[in-house]
């Protein structure tokens, strides 16, 4: 019975590995395959983009609320597309210029529609081209941020739209020292003036006013949207989310996929405390108005022609503005990187606040993806992160941090590896059962018992390991796949990138042949053998030959096979994650050998190794 229950053990925790790497891993690869050939197709079809914004806001409930089918002036008119370069020449610019942002404001409709992250990079090259996070309308894929007023319903008075060309009052490029300001009047009583500021890092702040020297009150509604054109191009992770997001009061977080908004179209909230955006794996951009606002918000999706326009907007409450009088509306923009000192985390002794607790938004450290278990995968990146403020590598980090979680299981894992020790000096009686035994399972078992009673032997103890290591593998996994701090993070030697796979390859003779035989449709996924998925396997191996070698044949070959399955499976994980496995499997052997040791069991590793090859050449 127990021999059974191992293997039924083993197999299961074999399958829960097999089935996540493949959920998790081959199945989104062979989606975004999918997805990449979908995107070209449709590039190579020129297909014209939108120049139009759907209605900010969801309708208000009020009487005299605005209910205008576009945002005031755009104009429904298709345009082909054209190149970044050509689009930002065709209006008037001023220039965002930040350490971490470059780009420019559009004159022409007051738009942020043109940023690039110059602290990355589209590669692990230096000298690659910066992130572009933001594109103005006319190329393929237009991105950006618009900020205004609505007339209420019956008021007939001209308002910005995205025809409007402002002017900037004075001169100069938005800096975080030097605020912008531009001015519109609409010649019958109105003045428009829009001051914004950046800081240093990511956050736009927009001042709105309005002055009335006409002859009659205007009743006015600030809003504000992000608009995205085209489907993005996604990872297709179940583990991640990217799209549509937001954490709106007693509504909670939203998140919703682009597939999924385009099956729902439109979504409203009414909401305090609240923010909303879009966000891909490492850049997000998202509205941050005032936390006490009363927010009328809307994600929606709209179809023109074969081209989606997702949009995240908010209406505030309408302003009555009095003749002679001012009104001013207050928002907040963060567009850039998800970095997690930047955007906060709301863990206790995280000493990461960023925006998050400067500002007092509603969780906006929710804006990375931490997942379920958060209270996992945020003490394991922070760990990370305080070993690399020392260390200035995050591999170096991961080590140490493995370390410690060895440090911390090490209680458990030491009553597991002595109940192995104790398993393995028992081999003879447990020999001697069968044969003494050889028809009688029933009393095999019985005997077996009572010498794991005797012996005070849990002959399940031995998974323990393997069970403590899951929930950690996961975590660190999680937080190499979602945090940016990982992303092109160097470790030693080939390894450039500690997020992506080892680049190396087996099957190409470590770059000797060149051919990439990951392109082979199907099985091409396999074929990515690199050498720290082989030191891996290899350590693996060393830890099973370690364990005394089990009695039943179906768990021989299940424990003979594990380290070339696991050897595969992991090829094509973040390198940082095979070096974490790969550490810890030494570790282990350490650990392992010392306890058994300690409780007179000899370690048999080097005379299984030569027992195995022995076997091997008769």
């Amino acid at each position: 019975m127990t021999d059974n229950r191992n293997t039924i053990l083993a197999v299961i925790l074999s399958g829960l590995v097999l089935i996540a790497w493949q959920y998790f891993y081959n199945v989104p690869q062979m989606e975004k395959q999918r997805a990449q050939q979908q995107t070209q197709a449709e590039l190579q079809k020129n297909a014209p983009q939108p120049t139009a914004s759907p209605t900010p806001g969801a309708t208000p409930q009020s009487g005299n609320a605005p209910q205008p089918s576009t945002a005031p002036g755009a104009s429904q008119q298709a345009q082909p597309v054209v190149s970044r370069d050509t689009a930002l020449a065709a209006a008037p610019r001023v220039k965002i210029d930040t350490p971490r942002l470059a780009g420019s404001i559009s004159l022409k409709g007051g738009r942020i529609d043109d940023l690039a992250l110059v602290q990355y990079r589209e590669t692990v090259n230096s000298s690659s081209p910066p992130i572009i996070l933001y594109s103005p309308s006319g190329t393929a894929e237009p991105y950006y941020a618009e900020f205004g007023w609505v007339a209420a319903t019956g008021v007939t008075a001209k308002m910005p739209d995205s025809t409007t060309t402002w002017q900037q009052d004075g001169s100069g490029n938005l800096t975080p020292s030097t605020p912008v300001v531009l001015k519109w009047d609409n010649g019958e009583g109105l003045t428009f003036r829009r001051t914004i500021s950046v800081d240093d890092h990511y956050l736009f702040t927009v001042k709105d006013e309005v002055s009335n020297v006409g002859n009659a009150p205007v009743t006015l509604y600030p809003f504000a949207l992000i608009s995205r054109h085209g489907t993005p191009q996604v990872s297709g992770y179940y583990i991640l989310h990217e799209g549509l997001i937001g954490y709106l009061g007693e509504h909670g977080l939203q998140e919703y996929a682009y597939k999924k908004i385009d099956e729902a179209k439109q979504v409203n909230f009414k909401a305090t405390n609240g923010w909303l955006g879009m966000t891909d794996k490492y850049w997000a951009s998202a509205l941050l108005p005032d936390t006490n606002a009363q927010l009328q918000a809307r994600f929606s999706s709209n179809l023109s022609g074969n081209v989606h326009t997702y949009q995240t907007d908010y209406l505030l409450d309408p302003v009555t503005i009095a003749i002679g009088g001012t009104a001013t509306a207050n928002a907040r923009l963060f567009a850039g990187a998800k970095e997690a000192g930047v955007v906060g985390i709301n863990f206790p002794f995280a000493g990461l606040g960023g925006y998050n607790k400067e500002l007092g938004l509603n969780h906006f450290d929710l804006l990375i993806d931490w997942g379920w278990f958060y209270f996992i995968t945020k003490p394991m990146f922070l760990g990370l992160d305080f070993f690399y403020r020392f260390f200035g590598n995050f591999g170096i980090s991961i080590l140490l941090v493995t370390v410690i979680v060895k440090l911390l299981f090490f209680p458990l894992a030491n009553k597991s590896y002595a109940s192995m020790a104790k398993m393995k000096s028992i081999q003879p009686q447990l020999q001697a059962l069968k044969e003494r035994f050889p028809d009688d399972k029933v009393k095999q078992q019985q005997e077996m018992m009572e010498i794991y009673r005797k012996e005070k032997i849990n002959p399940v103890a031995g998974c323990l390991p393997v069970v403590i290591q899951i929930p950690v593998f996961f975590s660190l996994y999680k937080v190499l796949f979602v945090t940016i701090e990982m992303r092109h993070a160097p470790f030693y030697g080939w390894i450039k990138d500690l997020s992506a796979p080892d680049p190396t390859n087996l099957f190409t003779l470590f770059g000797l042949i060149p051919f990439d035989p990951t392109t082979i449709p199907v099985f091409g996924h396999y074929l990515a053998l690199g050498i720290w998925p082989i030191i891996m396997g290899i350590t693996m191996w060393f830890q099973m030959k370690l364990n005394p070698t089990p009695p039943d044949p179906t768990q021989q070959i299940i424990f003979n096979w594990m380290p070339l399955i696991f050897t595969f499976m992991l090829a094509g994980f973040p390198a940082g994650l095979v070096i974490y496995w790969a550490w810890n499997n030494t570790l282990s052997v350490l650990q392992q050998s010392f306890i058994m040791r300690r409780n007179g069991v000899k370690v048999e590793l080097f005379d299984n190794l030569k027992a195995t090859f022995a076997r091997k050449a008769t």
